[in-house]
């Protein structure tokens, strides 16, 4: 068995599953949607696990199900052991193996097509005053909502600020830590630039996630019903019209939200249908079925995802003229010229302090260059000049030479005794931060203050 069957990659909802309780995940699998989607998120050593005793009506002994394991795999079955008893679809025991009850009814009902048939959502004919938007449309009308939001990310705060997304966008991309509010005006952050550095599915569920733990923070919010309907979305079919009459109130809030992000589309508020996105259909698969070509499907622009050209003088030529791939390399790059299909420019210390100043780092900027460097680029190792590496990452030491920390100078003592007492109680504290001996000084963090202060009249009143 290799090491990338050994050690699968775990999808990031997986994760989030583990963190939810027992309870939560035992009535999540009375939805056979649910169990549907959780098996396609599973790694294919889990999957095989579970199909495997989906059927069995009484429990496998462990002993047997061992003899199945090669000894090369016996790592990979016990992570999958561990992954499938933190989501409760496999109870800890030692001696024998059993689906947990929900999980077995609610699957075998998911691929049987029997139990709450309601839980994959409910076909309608759509509203007279609402029309069938064909798939093409909605794919459009996806990415344009998506773009929305990555292109206020990088212009916000800048003079080619863009369309402003939704004010509840706007207040996930803070509360997610992808933006930051400064004074009033909002920039993209480290994590914001690294999240543009992923691939689009990859952003998309980042994204989610973020949604979803800020609704757990909610206490008027049910997580079965909040993740009962990403996995019902899931197995929607694009195009097709769902009704919000079977919805709860939960996650009719959610339709709304999730609009905002391209998931899916209805006109007005008082239609009583709603048409997934392929964005929505896609949620459980390890990679969208849209790729980067069809998240710049817009205004014609280039669409390669290798353009960037950069010389060992700094200069920088980027052949494309997508907005978004224009508008990042401007949070980084000082532009000098455009044509028709290309952007000229230059790596410069203010340009590149720009960048330094919201939080980007220079390793961050190296790997968006590499991941878009033009193939002819390629033929270089490295791929980006050493010379261009050093300089970067200098100028983002330069940023590191002095640094401020509050705290307090102690100075005047009236004996070298009482100074050296002093500062080895703050020594032991662990908070002195510069001392001079001959001078009878020492700065000490703020955080030791009262301690030390305490320290000094205890000696003082003896």
């Amino acid at each position: 068995m290799s090491k990338k069957q050994e050690n699968p990659t775990t999808h990031a909802l997986i994760d989030f599953l583990h963190s939810q309780t027992p309870t939560t995940l035992q009535r999540l699998y009375t939805r056979p949607s649910a169990c549907l989607a959780i098996i396609r998120l599973l790694s294919p050593l889990e999957r095989q696990l579970v199909m495997s005793l989906l059927w069995l009506e009484g429990p496998v002994e462990t002993q047997s199900i061992t003899n199945w394991i090669t000894l090369e795999g016996r790592s990979a079955y016990e992570h999958a052991l561990k992954s499938l008893a933190k989501l409760q679809i496999l109870p800890n025991s030692k001696e024998q193996i059993l689906l947990q009850a929900s999980f077995k009814s609610g699957l075998r009902n998911g691929l049987t097509g029997s139990g709450q048939v309601a839980s994959f959502g409910a076909l309608v004919e759509p509203d007279n005053d609402m029309g069938t938007l064909p798939t093409e449309m909605l794919d459009n009308y996806a990415v344009e909502r998506w773009d929305t939001i990555l292109h206020f990310m990088v212009t916000s705060g800048t003079e080619q600020a863009s369309a402003r997304p939704s004010e509840g966008v706007l207040y996930l991309l803070e509360h997610s830590g992808l933006m930051s509010n400064e004074h009033g005006r909002r920039i993209i952050t480290s994590a914001g630039f690294q999240f543009l550095l992923q691939s689009p599915h990859a952003q998309l569920w980042e994204f989610i996630l973020s949604y979803l733990r800020m609704m757990a923070e909610r206490e008027d919010m049910d997580m079965v019903d909040i993740l009962g309907f990403f996995f019902m979305l899931s197995m929607t079919q694009p195009g097709q019209h769902y009704s919000t009459h079977t919805l709860s109130p939960t996650q009719l809030i959610m339709v709304s939200d999730l609009r905002d992000f391209g998931l899916v589309y209805f006109p007005s508020d008082t239609t009583t249908s709603f048409q997934p996105t392929r964005f929505a259909t896609t949620l459980t698969s390890y990679t969208s079925s849209f790729s980067d070509h069809d998240l710049t499907i817009e205004n014609g622009a280039d669409l390669s995802q290798e353009f960037v050209v950069l010389e060992t003088n700094y200069h920088v030529y980027a052949y494309t003229n997508n907005p978004l791939q224009i508008a990042v390399l401007n949070l980084f790059v000082s532009f000098k010229a455009r044509f028709p299909n290309m952007i000229m420019g230059s790596l410069t210390r203010d340009s590149v302090k720009k960048a330094l100043v919201n939080g980007i780092t220079a390793d961050q900027i190296l790997s968006y260059l590499v991941t878009h460097a033009h193939p002819q680029m390629r033929k270089n190792n490295p791929i980006i000049p050493v010379t261009v590496q050093d300089q970067i990452r200098l100028w983002e030491l330069e940023r590191h030479r002095v640094k401020g920390q509050d705290g307090y100078l102690y100075k005047e003592f009236a004996s070298m005794n009482d100074y050296e007492v002093v500062v080895q109680y703050a020594r032991e504290l662990g908070v002195v931060l510069w001392e001079n001996a001959s001078r009878r000084m020492f700065f000490a963090d703020a955080a030791g203050r009262v301690h030390i202060r305490s320290y000094i009249e205890r000696r003082t009143a003896l």
